[in-house]
């Protein structure tokens, strides 16, 4: 494992709107002055956490994923996100993870958020994905499924870093800074959360929160209220470290997932 640059965007997501959010997050992203290895947008990043899937879902290779490709190859680093994608006639919200040379993999959020009436409209997942960067093993996944440690849970050490893309409300914010720092001291990963900013089309204000917890629990990265494009660096050996201190993930429970 080399030391990885992450570069977070905690952006201002225009209602419904594909055109214009591409638009914006390609003006932000211009504002990068060094290398960086990874991209992470926060859930749904083209359109805000929308149920309107029949009016703007995208198929796998579509608008969007061109447009990721782009970035991609641009800047010679992996860019991540999700967004709403129609698939044999059922809708996923879907993290797309592409690399520079344009190969990608997807994963489909398991957890959908009933409160909201997701799973309502689209497809839950059934499948974990791992990726691998730079030595790194990452694992990325979708908002609510931060409430659910059973699924994050780092089972033989699968996993160095959790990413969560969210579009997670101010109101239950707390919930959110406390399940992120306790994912990270649970599985002795760093854990990166990336949340939005603003209110969406349903004036449901989002203060981002956005942030970086190492494996021990010390904040790295914490941005809140304001739209934010910040490039930091995650050690490798802090996560060695931990876990040769403190071998905790040996003694874990197993289980069965079903």
């Amino acid at each position: 494992m080399d030391n990885l640059k992450i570069t977070v965007f905690q952006g201002y997501l225009f209602w419904e709107n594909i055109d214009r959010n591409l638009q914006n997050i390609a003006l932000r992203l211009s504002s990068i002055r060094e290398k960086t290895n990874l991209i992470i947008l926060p859930e749904m990043f083209n359109t805000g956490f929308s149920m309107e899937a029949e009016k703007l879902a995208e198929p796998m290779g579509g608008k969007t994923m061109k447009w990721m490709q782009k970035i991609a190859r641009q800047y010679d680093c992996v860019i991540t996100g999700s967004l709403i994608i129609k698939e044999n006639d059922k809708f996923y919200n879907r993290l797309i993870w592409i690399r520079a040379d344009g190969t990608c993999e997807y994963y489909d959020k398991r957890h959908l958020f009933a409160l909201g009436k997701e799973h309502e409209t689209y497809t839950p997942g059934n499948k974990k994905l791992i990726v691998e960067l730079n030595g790194w093993k990452i694992c990325p996944m979708i908002c609510y499924d931060l409430r659910f440690p059973v699924w994050l849970r780092n089972v033989d050490a699968e996993y160095d870093l959790l990413l969560i893309v969210a579009n997670w409300p101010e109101r239950r914010i707390a919930h959110w800074r406390a399940l992120i720092l306790a994912r990270a001291i649970e599985n002795q990963a760093y854990v990166i959360g990336v949340n939005r900013v603003g209110h969406d089309g349903n004036e449901v204000y989002h203060s981002g929160d956005s942030t970086c917890i190492d494996p021990n629990g010390n904040v790295v990265y914490y941005k809140r209220d304001e739209e934010d494009m910040y490039t930091f660096t995650i050690i490798a050996d802090e996560v060695k470290k931990t876990r040769r201190a403190l071998p905790f993930l040996k003694d874990m429970d197993k289980f069965e997932i079903k």
